[in-house]
C-alpha cells in the first residue's frame, strides 16, 4: 500500500509538471492548475445540453445585433484620408523552415475543430510538414481561404466566478479556430506588418502589435506627457475610452476599403482578405453538446492571430480626427485615451476635448462602433504644485470622474503616486502566494519557481518603469520588496504562514 500511494503520488506530481512545463508562460492557464488542486469547483454548467447551447447561440447573434441598431446614424461625416506610395498585391510563397519556425513558437493549443492534438501534429510535422505547406500556399497563391478554416466553436466563459452563472449578460464568448488556421493567419501576418513596417503606415501612437511596443511603453509615454504637464504646473485631463464588444461590430464593407485605401492592398492580396471575411460560422459548444451553425455578418474574429490586427487598422482614421483637435492620445488595440492639459483661466482647452469627444462619437458612429459613455473613465491628474482644475469646471464631463482609474493593467491616482496600484497588486500577489504554498507538495522546486515567477513576479515586473522618479513612501516600498522575498522564500522553505508580512 505505501508503494501504491507512493506511485500515485508520483504520477500525480508528474502530471501537473507536465502541465505547468506547457503552460509556464500562460498565467491564466497556470491559475486554473493551481485551482483544480486546491480548491476544485464544480462547473457553473450543472445541466448542459443542446438546448443551452442553442439559447447561447441567439444571446450572442442578438447582442451584436442590438449594439448596431442602437447606434445612432451621424449627423455629420468625417472625411479622413491617406496617400500611399506602395502596394501590397501578393504574398510570398514561404518555404518548409520557415513553417517549422512558426510552428515551433505557436501554443500547443487544440480544439474540436483539430484533426489531431496540436502537439502530435508538431511531433510529426516532418511527415505532414509538406502538406501542410502545400495548403498554406495555395491558400496565399489563390486568394482563397479554406472554408473549414472558417468556423469557430464558442465556449460562454463566465466574466468573474461570483457572477450569477443564470444570467447570460454575466458571460462572454470565447472562441476556439482550428490550429492551422491560426498557422496560416501567423504566415500572413508575418507579411502584412512587415509590409506595414517598411511603409510606416501603423499610427504612430498605436501601440498594439507592433515589435517594440506594449503595453508599458505605451503607459510610459503617457505618463511622461502628464509629468511634464505638471512641471510646467498644469493640471491634466485624462479620459479612458470604453468600446461596446467593439471586435464584433467591425463593418466587413469598411474594413476591406480600409485594406485597399490605408494598408494598400490589392489584387491577391485584397482577394485573401475578402476570402477570409466572408461565409465565416461558429456554433456554440458547453461540454459534449452543440448548437446549430449560424453566420457571421461582421465583426473580426476573436481568438485568431489577425484579428486584433484588422481591428488596429479598422481604427486608423481615429487619429487623424483626434490631431485636428491638437488633442494627445494614445492607443493599445481597441483601448483608446485622450488626454490634454487644461488651464482654468482658459476655456478653449476644455471646449478642445469636449468638440474632440463630440467627433469621436460621431466618426464611432459612423464606423458602426459604440463608444460606452458610462463605462468611459475620466481622471483629472492634479499633482502638488500644479493649478487646481475644479471638478465644476468640467461640466457635464464631471459626472463621470474617479479618484483612480484602471489603465492598460495599472491603476493610475490623480496625484500620481501609484500608490492604490502598488497596494492592489501587493495585496493580490500575496493571495497567490498563499494559494501556491498550498499544493507544494506535489510540485518540484522547479515547478514551483515557474509558478511563482509566472503569478507572482510578473505581477511585480509588469509596467514597473512607470515608478521610476516616482516618490513611493518607505511603507510600500517595504511591502513590494517584502513580497519578493516571500517569493524566494517559498521556494526553500515548507509553509509561508508562519512569515510575517
Amino acid at each position: 500500500m505505501i508503494q501504491y500511494q507512493k506511485e500515485v503520488k508520483g504520477a500525480r506530481a508528474a502530471f501537473y509538471s507536465n502541465l505547468i512545463l506547457a503552460n509556464h508562460s500562460n498565467p491564466r492557464i497556470l491559475f486554473k492548475v493551481l485551482e483544480s488542486i486546491t480548491t476544485p469547483s464544480p462547473s457553473y454548467f450543472t445541466d448542459p445540453s443542446q438546448d443551452l447551447c442553442e439559447k447561447f447561440l441567439i444571446y450572442f447573434t442578438n447582442k451584436v445585433k442590438d449594439i448596431r441598431q442602437q447606434i445612432i446614424p451621424p449627423d455629420r461625416i468625417l472625411d479622413t484620408s491617406r496617400e500611399l506610395n506602395s502596394y501590397f498585391s501578393s504574398f510570398e510563397p514561404v518555404p518548409l523552415t520557415f513553417l517549422a519556425e512558426i510552428l515551433t513558437h505557436m501554443k500547443s493549443a487544440t480544439c474540436s475543430l483539430d484533426f489531431i492534438p496540436t502537439t502530435f501534429l508538431k511531433e510529426v510535422f516532418n511527415t505532414v510538414g509538406p502538406s501542410i505547406l502545400s495548403i498554406i500556399n495555395s491558400s496565399l497563391a489563390e486568394g482563397v481561404v479554406p472554408s473549414a478554416f472558417k468556423h469557430a466553436v464558442v465556449q460562454p466563459l463566465l466574466k468573474k466566478p461570483n457572477l450569477d452563472p443564470t444570467d447570460f449578460n454575466n458571460f462572454r464568448p470565447i472562441s476556439k479556430l482550428p490550429f492551422l488556421s491560426k498557422v496560416l493567419e501567423k504566415v500572413v501576418s508575418t507579411q502584412l506588418l512587415s509590409f506595414m513596417t517598411e511603409n510606416n503606415l501603423f499610427e504612430k501612437f498605436q501601440s498594439g502589435f507592433r515589435a517594440c511596443h506594449s503595453t508599458e511603453t505605451a503607459l510610459l509615454k503617457v505618463t511622461n506627457d502628464l509629468l511634464l504637464a505638471a512641471d510646467r504646473g498644469e493640471g491634466t485631463i485624462l479620459i479612458l475610452l470604453d468600446l461596446s464588444a467593439a471586435f464584433d461590430t467591425v463593418d466587413h464593407t469598411i474594413l476591406t476599403d480600409r485594406l485597399r485605401h490605408w494598408v494598400g492592398l490589392k489584387d491577391t492580396a485584397l482577394s485573401w482578405f475578402y476570402s477570409y471575411l466572408l461565409e465565416r460560422t461558429f456554433a456554440v459548444t458547453i461540454g459534449n453538446y452543440s448548437s446549430s451553425t449560424s453566420n457571421i455578418t461582421c465583426g473580426v474574429p476573436q481568438g485568431s492571430v489577425l484579428g486584433p490586427i484588422l481591428f488596429s487598422i479598422y481604427m486608423l482614421p481615429l487619429g487623424q480626427i483626434i490631431e485636428r483637435h491638437n488633442v494627445s492620445f494614445h492607443c493599445y488595440a481597441d483601448d483608446t485615451q485622450i488626454y490634454l492639459p487644461l488651464r482654468p483661466e482658459d476655456p478653449r482647452s476644455l471646449a478642445a476635448v469636449r468638440n474632440c469627444l463630440s467627433d469621436i462619437n460621431c466618426w464611432m458612429a459612423q464606423n458602426f462602433l459604440q463608444l460606452n459613455n458610462s463605462k468611459s473613465e475620466i481622471i483629472v491628474f492634479n499633482p502638488p504644485n500644479t493649478t487646481h482644475i475644479s471638478k465644476s469646471s468640467l461640466g457635464p464631463l464631471f459626472t463621470n470622474v474617479q479618484p483612480t482609474a484602471r489603465n492598460l493593467g495599472v491603476t493610475f491616482d490623480c496625484n500620481l503616486t501609484f500608490e492604490s496600484h502598488i497596494k492592489t497588486v501587493v495585496r493580490s500577489s500575496f493571495f497567490h502566494l498563499r494559494t501556491i504554498s498550498k499544493p507544494k507538495t506535489i510540485l518540484t522546486q522547479r515547478d514551483l519557481e515557474k509558478i511563482i515567477h509566472a503569478l507572482i513576479f510578473s505581477r511585480l515586473d509588469y509596467c514597473n518603469s512607470l515608478f521610476s522618479g516616482i516618490q513611493i513612501s518607505h511603507c510600500l516600498a517595504s511591502s513590494w520588496s517584502k513580497m519578493q522575498q516571500l517569493g524566494f522564500l517559498l521556494v526553500v522553505t515548507d509553509d509561508i504562514t508562519s512569515l510575517q508580512f
